[in-house]
């Protein structure tokens, strides 16, 4: 049995420990000469279609998949499906 799962008391240290979440849109190889000649203006064709799924991942590991949404003037993504939990029933946001 698992520490946190034996008394969930000890979860509330690590509650603000700051992670990286990083979610990667799409990616390519290109040869070297392509990349020094990438300017302002060039677009870089990734290998995503443009309704596929991107990925959620904390610290490298894969956690979720979403859409990219626009709100306003910023990107955002929408959460549409979760990868499995460490925790059964995670704490409410603040």
């Amino acid at each position: 049995m698992n520490a946190s799962a034996e008394n969930p008391s000890n979860l509330n240290l690590v509650l603000d420990v700051p992670v990286s979440l990083t979610i990667e849109l799409g990616g390519c190889q290109l040869p070297m000469r392509e990349v020094l000649h990438l300017s302002i203006g060039s677009v870089v064709q990734l290998d995503k279609q443009a309704d596929a799924p991107v990925e959620l991942s904390v610290n490298g590991k894969l956690i979720a998949r979403g859409e990219v949404v626009v709100i306003e003037d910023r990107y955002g993504v929408k959460i549409t499906e979760v990868l499995g939990s460490v925790i059964p029933n995670p704490p409410a946001a603040k």
